[in-house]
């Protein structure tokens, strides 16, 4: 055999493989088909591989387990065509240059359902995210477990939760939900940090509407059962929304922007044009003179971040509270806030979780807290008293007690009794706390105090202007910041336009704040 003969049929037999490997490829790019593909399109959904395209920087993706086949299911021929990737697909990239692993599924091989293929897949990237000490985002459109492979898809989900577990408090996991997700499914994403939900085309719910009508006798749609808006507004699973899938990358993108690559590290800090002691002095008069009227809180955080930019979480639910990230001087801050223009700002069971989960988030991946205060207590009523308010209310106070970033207070307007206590006040160890003049420190609303503190004068006097007298008298004797100032509750009177300034010194100053706490494996917060 001539040198030349073997070179030739060397040669022939790498082109035959590169040939296969280019086959395989474009099968595995298909799916479950262009005719799939097509009716993914006009339901106006973005296929697996689209959507990380969308959300990555560009050429960055390199996928894994691109060719593992899922198993020959029940009542299906052993030569039965199997899809390449199992439903899902898998691999890692870069947003802004950072690392992030990723799985979508694919709806257009079995409806995106998962089999034990596909949870293995699963488990390993989550793996690899772990190990590697980077986000992970999972893209959800699926039809849930994969009938067919029985139990062992069960198995699989469980694999999963365990993962999400391991994961949390370690690295960010943010799920985006675009197409349905019921069943079992549904809990992976709500043991993640953040769910991001497509509106008009997602939706998350335990049992369908079927179901209901069958159980209950009750006619629901997709959307009122588990809709965007459902879990947005109603159920306060989905933290944000948005109109369309593009938007839902560009949420996630800001969000990883505010964010660690994991525990061991600390929040990545821009470059900010913003003067870290520009001064706003509309503060000193948003606070409205009537200790009842309502104004937006919002108008507060956005004057003392850098460039007014709140990136709002969990804005539909909860609406008492605001929850979100933003800068100051180009540093991460988590802001906690009650929002007077809601309920008057009163803490109620599902505020109250909605903060204390968002405060636990914040310690766990070194990100300070800034507290704004303006809280009247707690909601009164049967309904919160039946429905755990205690429990519930004793989250947030776990949480702020527990919390060992750096924490600064400032009392805007009210902080009356309990609910003083409860957000970030100084004896639940907050480092620094702030008041504004029109600040109000006190166990209950100067009236309702009044009224007791007093009641043998009122009692006596038939003037009806008494009790007026008298509630002014206490807000001078009791009610006022310059009182708590003086017994070391309050650390400074500060002027409201001044607020940003003092917030970035603050946070300056403990930077490098180190706290020890007693050994234990975890505490046992009311969950």
């Amino acid at each position: 055999m001539s040198p030349d003969g073997g070179a030739h049929r060397l040669a022939g037999a790498e082109k035959s493989v590169l040939d296969r490997l280019e086959e395989m490829n474009r099968a595995a790019e298909l799916g479950g088909g262009q005719e799939k593909i097509d009716e993914q399109h006009r339901k106006g959904k973005k296929t697996a591989r689209e959507r990380i395209a969308m959300l990555v920087d560009e050429g960055s993706f390199v996928e894994i387990d691109r060719f593992a086949v899922g198993h020959v299911h029940i009542g299906e021929p052993e030569t039965a065509k199997r899809r390449y990737g199992d439903g899902v697909v898998t691999g890692y990239g870069t947003v802004d240059g950072r690392t992030v692993y990723l799985f979508a599924h694919d709806f257009t091989v079995q409806g995106g359902s998962l089999g034990v293929v596909f949870g293995r897949k699963v488990a390993k990237v989550m793996d690899l995210a772990l190990k590697s000490g980077a986000p992970i985002v999972g893209l959800s459109d699926s039809g849930g477990a994969r009938i067919q492979e029985g139990v062992q898809s069960l198995a699989a989900y469980s694999e999963i939760f365990f993962r999400n577990t391991l994961a949390s408090g370690v690295i960010p996991q943010i799920s985006l939900i675009l197409g349905p997700c019921a069943g079992g499914a549904v809990y992976s994403p709500a043991m993640t940090d953040v769910v991001i939900m497509k509106e008009g085309t997602s939706y998350m719910f335990i049992t369908g509407p079927d179901v209901v009508k069958a159980a209950l006798g009750q006619e629901v749609s997709f959307e009122e059962l588990g809709g965007a808006r459902a879990n947005a507004e109603l159920s306060g699973v989905a933290h944000l929304t948005a109109a369309t899938e593009e938007e839902c990358f560009e949420l996630t993108r800001k969000l990883l922007s505010f964010l660690p690559s994991n525990n061991a590290e600390l929040p990545p800090r821009v470059e900010s044009s913003d003067d870290p002691d520009r001064t706003d002095e509309t503060l000193d008069s948003i606070v409205p003179t009537d200790p009842n009227k309502p104004y937006d809180m919002r108008q507060i955080v956005r004057s003392l971040l850098d460039d007014g930019d709140f990136f709002e979480l969990h804005a539909a639910w909860a609406r008492n509270i605001l929850v979100g990230f933003g800068r100051l001087a180009g540093a991460t801050v988590g802001i906690v806030a009650n929002q007077p223009a809601y309920l008057a700002g009163a803490l109620d069971s599902n505020s109250s979780s909605k903060a204390a989960r968002f405060v636990r988030w914040c310690d766990a991946f070194h990100i300070p807290i800034v507290t704004l205060v303006d809280v009247p207590g707690y909601m009164p009523g049967t309904d919160e008293e039946h429905g755990g308010i205690i429990r519930h209310g004793s989250k947030l106070l776990f949480a702020y007690c527990e919390a060992t970033v750096p924490k600064v207070t400032v009392i805007v307007r009210k902080a009356y009794g309990g609910a003083y206590c409860a957000m970030g006040s100084k004896y639940s160890r907050a480092d620094l706390n702030f008041a504004w003049p029109s600040a109000e420190i006190a166990v209950m609303g100067p009236e309702g105090a009044t009224k007791i503190v007093y009641r043998k004068e009122l009692e006596k006097s038939r003037d009806p202007s008494t009790l007026a007298r008298l509630v002014a008298e206490y807000r001078e004797k009791l009610a006022n910041p310059f009182v708590a100032a003086e017994r070391g509750i309050i650390d400074a009177v500060i002027r409201p336009q001044e607020t940003r300034r003092e917030l970035i010194r603050a946070l300056s100053a403990l930077a490098k704040k180190s706290e020890q706490r007693p050994g234990k494996k975890h505490g046992n917060i009311q969950l």
